[in-house]
Order: C-alpha cells, then structure tokens, then sequence
C-alpha cells in the first residue's frame, strides 16, 4: 500500500542531488564568474600564469553554470531602437539602376536616348527621346523584374513599372516593400547581435518588437551612449567613381549622383556616383593594420565576386580617381595608379589605433542595411542593480520564513517535511535556471516568491486529505497514501492551469515579463515534483523506519 519502489527512490534523490549541485555555483557567484572568463580567455588568449590562478578558483570537475542576471540587477543598458526601412528602397533602386541602362541601351534605335530624372529617392524615373518606344521600354525594363522571395508575395515580382507621357517609373512593388522590411529587420537583429558579440558582453538581450523595432539589453555596460556608439554606427563602405571635386556642398551632383564631404579635408566635397564598384556585403575580413608610414590603417580582404569586379573596375579605369566611402563620407579618394587583383586592400585616414580597431569590427561584423532611430534609452547603474538585489533578498528571506513557521507550526512533523522539500525546490529553481542559462530579472525573483507561497499548497491539499481520512477512521498507512491519491487531481488542475498561464506570458510577453514567466513555470514544475515525490518520499522512510500506530497531521 504505501510503498515506493527502490527504483524510484534512487532517481528521486538523484534528481534533488543534481539540482543541489548545479545551483551550487550561484553560492559563490564572483569567484566562479571570474574562473569562467578565466577559461574562456585561457582558450582565446592564451595561458599565463594570472589567469591559470584565475581559473583553478573553481574546480573543473564541478558544474561552473550560473544564473545570468538581468538588467535590473547587474546594472547596464537599455536601447529600444526603429529600424528605417525604408532607406533600403533608395538604395536598392540606385543598385538597379546600372542594369536598367545596360538593359536599354541596345534599345536606343526603338526608345532613343534616355536621361535619369530627379524624382523621390525609392523611384527611378527616366525620360526617354521618343515617346512611341515607350512600349518597348517597358517591356524590356519588365524584363528585369524577378519573383517575390517570401511567402506573403508568393506569384508577385519584385518591381512595378509603369509610364506617363515620356517618362518610365521603376519601384518596388508593395509585396517586394514587405518582404525587404522583413529581411532588413532581420539582418540589422544579426548585425546587432554580431556586433556586441565582439564586444565580448555578458547574455545581452537582442530581440525584435514589432514589425520594425529592436530591443537591445546589454548588462554591465558603463551607459546607453557607449552602447550606442557600438551598435549606432552603420559602418557601410562602398567603393565608388568620383565624378568631380569641390568646395560646394550645394552643388548639382546630376542624375544618379551625390554630394558628399570629405573626411580628412576640411571644406572638400566629392560628387561620385551613387552606384557602388563594391560595397562592405563584399568583405570577407577587416583588421586594423598601419600604413607604410606607420599610420593606423585598416586592411581589407573581398570575397571572390567582390575581388573580380573590384580587379574589372581598376583594370578599366587606371588613372581615374575613386573613393572609398564610409557612411557617407569620403575616407580617401586615390587615383588608380594599376591593375588591383587578389580583392585586397588598405584603409588609410586620420585614424588613432582605437578608431582603427572599432572599425574593423565593424566591418567585420557587417554594415546595418539601415539607419536606427533610438526611440528609447536608459542606462541602468549597478547601485540601483545591487539595491534591487538587496531588496529581493529580504522578500524572499520574509515569504521563506514566514511559509516555514506557519508549516510547522499547522503541520508538526508532516510540516517539517514540507518545509524540507520547500528548500530543495529553491534549489531545484537555481539548478535549473543555471543549466539551461536563464536569466533572473527582478520580475523573476518575484515569480520565485509566489513559488515559495505556491510550494507548499500541494502539500497543505494533501495533509488536509490525510486529516480527512483520519477523522474517518482509517489506519496511518492508509490515510497517507488515500491523502495522496485523492488530492492529486486538484494538485494538477490547480497547477497544470498556473503553467498555462506562464507559458502564454512567456510567449507573448517580453523582457520583465518573460522573465517572471520563466521563473513561475520553472517554480510550477519543481514545485508539484518536490510535493508528490519528495515530500512522500520522506514521509514514507519516516513511517517504514517508527510504525507508529497514530499520526497527529
């Protein structure tokens, strides 16, 4: 009757001891946090005698998976930034434009000679010598067209053309529009996430909101202004013809042109055209490195493509100028003295080393498809993380507290056993969030304060029963185990209904409420293990070893 198979025991404890040691880390918190890093920059860096010292702080045999602290309890920033997608248009339809004219240009006999217009930055408009070819033109334009790469524009093409009079309109169609906003969101989550990557932060939170907005947490990052420069700077380089060189920034740069200042030469402008040779997509690598007069400089490698039509542009136009542009500034604008084969080449500017290195970064990293508008900001200090720390400590001592005397006090010995199992939930908690490493955010500390009230409720339904089925009459062995069985269907509707609610917060929530919903389910499931197994585990040892012929619940 109230028996528990040797089987059974054995995984119980052994899932209590697990826990107990995973969560054992987060005891010693600083030292196995520095005996980590230790580690990693032992496999990245190299050995030397600091850091082996570092990393023997803490066994290797014994886990070393800590509870990521969030936010609001390490201190750092806080960035919620728009991503303007609808730069990508202008740049793509300056990237089309050099096939169209390829395109038209063996059509000039039947559309004769053609101009680009000045018109909105997402169009190109074009003007054509004779108007009764404009059918050909457009078919031919039409003919560039290409499907929809996304599932919402299955069977629609990528650009819609359209006349009036003499003029040809080329824009991207509204399928194409979505699908472009989609994927520009994406690739600026990546290049983001890349980006503090290198930077070598702890568990930053990079996650999309919306349809165009990111959200970025990094904990332990001096203010939102350093987290900025990090991810703010779109760091696009282009390769591109220089079409002249002045001291006018108000200029005409002409159709398909720009204007642009110079970097290094104060009141120097350049038009060039806006079609790059190559842009930054095409680098496979970027390192800081030094000139040949021993200058910070930045080195650069393209991939195969990029190299070719790099080599095909030098090969073509030796003694011509061309500029390398980075964010819409001239870096240098050299003059093409030969052939550049093998994609590889140099940076050079009024760099300091700094400069140099956070700019190969971000190259390597890639360049933001658009620019960020940060709609939100908020640096975090890690006094107020610590006060925070503080202030869930005291909570969660009072509520611990509190539930072990009441327990006691209700329940004597069954009490007692409850509020065992009680502690090795809290452990369970830890050694969870340690090893799938979650994240505890001040709104999960409070989801493992409403665990600590919630913990011993299957056990209070349970001891009730047992006090039911005394009153009845029936034997101690009896009573336990009829205690169990008949209170277990509450214990999980009561339970199985909570877990629900926390998996749809956790889905459709963010941030601070995720993190409540994490700890709330985790806190669920070790909660009903520790009542069911746990505690009837130990009351069932306790009444195999005493037999006593009367229980007092």
């Amino acid at each position: 009757m109230l028996q528990i198979d040797l089987w059974k025991r054995v995984l119980i404890w052994l899932v209590c001891v697990t826990g107990l040691m995973l969560a054992l880390p987060n005891a010693f918190y600083t030292k196995v946090e520095q005996a980590n890093d230790a580690v990693i920059e032992l496999e990245t860096k190299g050995e030397t005698p600091e850091r082996l010292a570092v990393a023997e702080q803490w066994p290797s045999w014994m886990p070393s998976g800590l509870v990521n602290l969030g936010l609001d309890l390490r201190g750092g920033a806080h960035l919620l930034a728009e991503v303007q997608v609808a730069d990508v248009y202008a740049s793509r339809m300056d990237a089309l434009w050099p096939e169209v004219r390829d395109a038209l240009r063996p059509e000039r006999g039947t559309v004769g000679t053609f101009r680009r217009q000045q018109g909105p930055e997402d169009q190109i408009r074009l003007k054509i010598s004779k108007p009764e070819g404009m059918s050909r033109a457009l078919e031919v334009v039409r003919g560039l067209a290409t499907p929809v790469t996304s599932l919402t524009g299955a069977g629609a093409n990528d650009i819609d053309v359209s006349s009036a009079g003499d003029i040809l309109t080329i824009e991207l169609s509204d399928a194409e529009k979505l699908a472009t906003d989609d994927r520009t969101v994406r690739q600026s989550l990546e290049i983001v996430r890349r980006r503090i990557d290198e930077v070598g932060t702890r568990e930053p939170t990079i996650q999309r909101q919306g349809a165009d907005r990111i959200l970025i947490q990094v904990p332990g990052i001096g203010s939102a202004s350093e987290l900025k420069d990090i991810i703010g700077t779109t760091a696009q380089l282009t390769f591109n013809p220089v079409v002249s060189r002045g001291s006018d920034p108000d200029a005409s740069a002409g159709a398909g042109n720009k204007v642009i200042p110079s970097q290094d030469e104060s009141g120097t402008y350049y038009t060039v055209e806006n079609a790059a040779v190559v842009t930054g997509e095409d680098l496979t690598d970027a390192q800081p490195a030094f000139d040949q007069n021993g200058r910070p400089a930045v080195s650069f490698r393209f991939n195969t493509s990029g190299a070719r039509r790099f080599g095909d542009y030098t090969a073509e136009n030796i003694g011509s100028p061309f500029a390398i542009v980075l964010d819409d500034e001239v870096v240098s604008a050299p003059v093409i003295q030969a052939h550049i084969a093998g994609g590889s080449g140099i940076i050079t500017g009024n760099f300091s080393v700094e400069e140099s290195t956070n700019l190969a970064v971000l190259l390597r990293a890639g360049a933001l498809p658009a620019g960020l508008d940060f709609l939100e900001e908020r640096t975090i200090g890690p006094e107020l993380g610590q006060d925070s720390i503080d202030a869930g400590k005291v909570a969660t001592v009072v509520a611990f507290v509190g539930v072990l005397v009441f327990m006691a006090l209700s329940y004597g010995l069954f009490g007692i056993f409850a509020n065992i199992a009680l502690m090795l939930n809290i452990a369970l908690i830890f050694g969870a969030l340690s090893l799938i490493g979650g994240t505890l955010t001040l709104p999960g500390i409070a989801g493992i304060v409403l665990t600590v009230g919630m913990a011993v409720d299957a056990n209070v339904l349970v001891f009730e029963r047992i006090r039911e089925e005394l009153a009845n009459g029936r034997g101690p062995a009896r009573a336990i185990d009829e205690g169990y069985s008949k209170a277990l269907s509450a214990i999980l509707d009561a339970n199985i209904t909570t877990f629900i609610t926390a998996v749809i917060l956790f889905a459709m929530g963010s941030g601070p409420v995720r993190g409540f919903a994490i700890t709330l389910g985790l806190g669920i499931m070790t909660s009903v293990f520790t009542a069911i197994f746990v505690t009837r585990l130990m009351i069932v040892m306790w009444y195999d070893r005493r037999r006593p012929k009367t229980i007092e619940v």
